[in-house]
């Protein structure tokens, strides 16, 4: 993997085009827009969760009903991710986002039609199925702006928009929640969802950065295309699945039922567990700033991609999962607030750097569709995590006892996938493996 960032675009003898220039300003429109698609698709995914105790008591609905309705978002999510990812490369990015950004919008308006829980189902898997793409899409889109090198932090702030949109989320919404009603909340997020679409129709490019120049292909060594099943087999690939799946059942509790925790279990107000699921956002977001940079840094150094990537993504999974393990035993709020915080923060750090951990190792005419997989069997906690807390909290004793061996069942999920992840990542020797394809 080259180490140093690609040089400006220039003509040789022949008059071939060597590597494009990076285009700063365009890059970064780029990423702004992208970082405000992510905050969207964020929002739109926690909205549910943050309404869920008024849905619940309106529809009079048992905790395993809300768990299946939140779940349904996943049963095409996973499907629609991997679907998507293999037309990447002959559909532009911009109608891409476009379509999904408008799709998201209208998903939201079922539950407004019919207040019922058919109306829920039809909703939630409708926005699944059109955000099933829309983190490995969006990045393989930013990657078409920044040449190697150069990735770490818009790949950091892709992933950022995420807690952003939590972070943004979690008190408007809850502020629209409570003095507007529930409805006003999906009103809402409809609107925004429809006016970044437009915006993106105008300002949307697909980058230079997406296939290599004529002169370059002819002079790689490696092969233009690997066989699917060589990549997915590769130890790099299994464990950057296994480091976003740990990664992605904490996010799944959060969105579903953290807010429904803080509130019933921690005796807080809406307000305070507002506040509460911002600061966690906040956390994530601050670590993915601090963390994306020195990975560039060190990757420029020519740090080996397994120490600067590879063991950083699986190391996190499991500290987020050792703090979920131990916060329902700590006793004092704030030392329990800490943990919940290292628990559904620090695994965000894995996110971004699974994406760059599957490039390593994918030619860039396939990284679009492998992106797809990666997602879409690393995301498959959004179909378990939700329908599983639900069960276990109509089964149990009580409402803390199913909260607790929810948070168990996590807790072991996220230690052993951050052990594989780290065990398995290798992305020079697979590289090498699969005829030196390091993109």
């Amino acid at each position: 993997m080259s180490s140093q960032p690609s040089p400006p675009l220039v003509l040789d003898r022949s008059g071939d085009l060597g590597p494009p220039a990076f285009d700063r300003r365009r890059a970064w429109l780029v990423t702004a827009m992208i970082v405000t698609f992510m905050i969207v698709n964020f929002a739109d995914k926690s909205v549910l969760g943050l309404a869920a105790d008024p849905i619940m008591e309106e529809l009079d609905i048992s905790h395993s009903t809300y768990g299946l309705i939140s779940s349904s978002y996943s049963i095409l999510f996973s499907l629609s991710g991997l679907v998507v990812g293999f037309f990447a490369a002959r559909i532009s990015s911009r109608v891409l986002l476009f379509v999904m950004c408008l799709v998201w919008g209208v998903a939201q308006l079922p539950v407004l039609i019919v207040a019922a829980v058919p109306a829920l189902v039809a909703g939630r898997v409708l926005l699944g199925a059109a955000e099933g793409p829309a983190t490995p899409m969006s990045m393989h889109a930013l990657y078409k702006w920044f040449p190697v090198g150069r990735r770490g932090l818009p790949s950091a702030l892709q992933i950022g928009g995420a807690a952003l949109g939590t972070l943004v989320a979690a008190p408007v919404v809850t502020w629209l929640i409570t003095g507007f009603g529930w409805r006003a909340a999906f009103v809402a997020l409809a609107v925004t969802s429809l006016a970044w679409s437009v915006v993106w129709w105008f300002v949307g490019r697909d980058g230079p950065y997406d296939q290599p120049p004529a002169r370059v292909r002819a002079e790689t060594t490696g092969p233009a295309r690997v066989p699917y099943r060589r990549l997915l087999l590769s130890g790099t690939l299994i464990g950057s699945v296994a480091s976003a799946f740990g990664a992605s059942w904490a996010m799944a509790l959060s969105q579903a039922w953290l807010p429904s925790y803080l509130k019933n279990e921690l005796a807080m107000s809406p307000g305070t567990a507002a506040a509460v699921l911002s600061a966690v956002a906040a956390l994530s977001f601050v670590l993915l700033l601090a963390l994306s940079p020195v990975v560039d840094r060190l990757t420029r150094r020519g740090l080996s991609l397994r120490r600067s990537i590879g063991v950083p993504q699986g190391a996190a999974v499991m500290c987020a999962g050792a703090a979920m393990a131990v916060f329902p035993f700590v006793g004092p709020l704030p030392v329990r607030l800490a943990l919940i915080a290292v628990a559904f923060a620090v695994h965000s750090i894995a996110f971004p750097l699974h994406y760059m951990t599957a490039a390593a190792v994918v030619p860039a005419s396939q990284r679009g569709a492998l992106f797809g997989v990666v997602a879409a069997t690393g995301t498959l906690p959004g179909l378990l995590a939700p329908s599983l807390t639900g069960r276990l909290l109509d089964s149990a004793s009580s409402t803390g006892a199913g909260y607790t061996q929810s948070f168990a069942v996590a807790a072991v999920v996220m230690i052993v996938c951050g052990a594989v992840s780290v065990c398995c990542i290798r992305p020079a020797r697979d590289a090498a493996r699969l005829g030196g394809v390091v993109q």
